[in-house]
């Protein structure tokens, strides 16, 4: 067994454990943790045994599934998908560790059940970026949907239901649209070698040299659906409504992982299986990433609801990530792999601290707050922080993957690069305002500052009762000190990464440049 493999396997296994501690709270989420956190160290001899100078895909498992008609079940890994499952073993234990205190479950609602389904989720995702045979890949895609809505239309807001509805009904259509293309790759390879197969690594070097009309038809069917997935304005409405929904846990999940299937998915299977295609339709998907950029700024600044605002923020990221792939150059490409787990990190930390915030004051609306910092500075001074990082300044993590997409799509596409330049600018004016309207000036807000009462004090409304505002205590510190840690090592010390995925990089680009990466 690898420990690919074993990543896949473990969490799976935690959920049937769960399954039987449904009605004991505390049990389920001490086994949840424990499950997660072994998840977590296993992730450390993946890396370890990954050379990033070896084989493409490394870790390589093949089972038979349906031979005759090419499939098996098969998973590895590269660079990429290596950082992105690294990325999922550290946000998971996080999101387990912040229920009951950024996080709360409708009431009779079992803790046993969400934890079941987010290691279910874990382990799904894990799969999908693991996965080297493409009909698993589809099959994947679509499966993981499931746990997702579950979480969404049973533990999220008011209007959950009619949330996570959207979020499969987009997702499953760009899944039935991408296995149509599918089917057409595999029609290709069965016209050139005889047999049909769905193997990556065989398509890659089959499809690759089709028509670049054929290309172009084969191109949109995956792009559509990781356009969805990713999202990338058009086709991003699903993401605020979900995120907005959602648990806080789940919210991280969705934005900091799930998500980023999308953008995986242009580098895994657009850039080297429809290389003419990703080269023919490039301006569009840069038009499109531009205004992501842009639209996503302006929307977030516009935001009154806590969780949408951290929505519209991560559509103005994935335009960035969208701009790097699509520009074609080592540098941009980097930035953009880069950025896929800098957003993560920085984005989680984000939905996490405001989920503490929340907690507090129970609202999600920025208006009612005010003055948190003179009540809670340990908080004020996490969410400046995840602030910081989220508008890439410099000495954070998400600096160096912002400046490098930049600085290598100036180098081909200058206008595009100049245009998603202004996201930095309103980024900044977007995150100081949400820090502004939050925590500083007077203590304002029925939420915290009941009637006759003084700063430290809150009403619950619903009880009517008067119960002190605390900062930041000791379980709450160790959920976000790790990702504090990473933030700022990584905005020091990225070289461990860029490393890592330099050389897969290099060989997805081969395919467009014709055979040397730019």
């Amino acid at each position: 067994m690898t420990w690919v493999l074993a990543l896949i396997l473990l969490p799976l296994v935690g959920a049937l454990v769960l399954c039987g501690l449904r009605k004991n709270d505390r049990t389920a989420m001490t086994v949840a943790l424990v499950f997660s956190i072994l998840e977590f160290l296993l992730i450390i001899p993946t890396w370890a045994s990954y050379h990033p100078s070896g084989a493409r895909l490394q870790q390589t498992t093949t089972m038979d599934w349906i031979p005759s008609f090419g499939v098996h079940i098969s998973f590895g890994v590269d660079g990429i998908a290596l950082i992105m499952i690294a990325v999922i073993t550290f946000l998971v234990p996080i999101v387990i560790g912040a229920l009951g205190t950024a996080d709360k479950l409708p009431e009779g609602r079992s803790a046993g059940g969400y934890l079941a389904l987010i290691l279910v989720q874990q382990a799904l995702t894990i799969a999908v970026f693991a996965a080297t045979d493409v009909f698993v890949f589809y099959v994947l895609f679509e499966i993981m949907l499931i746990p997702m809505y579950f979480l969404i239309g049973g533990y999220g807001g008011a209007n959950r239901q009619y949330a996570a509805v959207k979020f499969f009904l987009y997702s499953f259509l760009g899944g039935l649209i991408m296995l149509a293309s599918a089917i057409g790759a595999y029609s290709l390879a069965a016209d050139k070698l005889g047999h049909g197969t769905f193997d990556w690594a065989t398509l890659v070097t089959v499809v690759r040299d089709a028509p670049t009309g054929t290309q172009i038809w084969l191109f949109l069917g995956f792009f559509l659906a990781f356009a969805i997935k990713a999202p990338l304005v058009p086709f991003h409405t699903w993401l605020p409504d979900a995120a907005g929904e959602a648990p806080i846990g789940v919210a991280v999940l969705i934005v900091g992982v799930l998500d980023k299937v999308g953008t995986f998915g242009f580098l895994r299977y657009c850039l080297p299986m429809f290389p003419a295609a990703s080269k023919a339709l490039a301006p569009l998907v840069l038009v499109l990433a531009v205004i992501g950029v842009l639209y996503g700024s302006i929307l977030a600044a516009g935001q009154q609801d806590m969780k949408r605002f951290v929505a519209y923020v991560s559509i103005a990221h994935f335009g960035f990530i969208a701009l790097g792939i699509f520009a074609f150059t080592q540098q941009a490409t980097v930035g953009s792999v880069t950025y896929m787990l800098n957003h993560s990190l920085a984005t989680g930390m984000l939905i996490v601290v405001l989920g503490l915030v929340i907690a507090r004051g129970g609202s999600t609306r920025i208006s009612d707050y005010g003055g948190m910092y003179k009540v809670t500075p340990l908080l004020g001074g996490m969410l400046l922080l995840a602030g910081l990082s989220t508008l890439s300044l410099p000495g954070t993590n998400s600096f160096v993957s912002e400046f490098l997409v930049l600085l290598g799509s100036f180098e081909t596409q200058p206008v595009y690069a100049i245009l998603a330049t202004l996201g930095m600018v309103l980024a900044a004016a977007y995150v100081l305002w949400l820090y502004q309207r939050i925590m500083t000036g007077p203590v304002r807000g029925d939420a915290l500052v009941g009637a006759g009462g003084g700063p430290g004090t809150a009403i619950a409304p619903e009880l009517g009762a008067r119960k002190a505002i605390k900062d930041l205590g000791g379980k709450e510190l160790a959920i976000l000190i790790p990702m504090v840690v990473l933030i700022i090592g990584l905005g020091f010390y990225p070289k461990p990464v860029l490393d890592t995925v330099g050389p897969s990089v290099d060989a997805t680009l081969s395919a467009i440049q014709g055979g040397q990466a730019k």
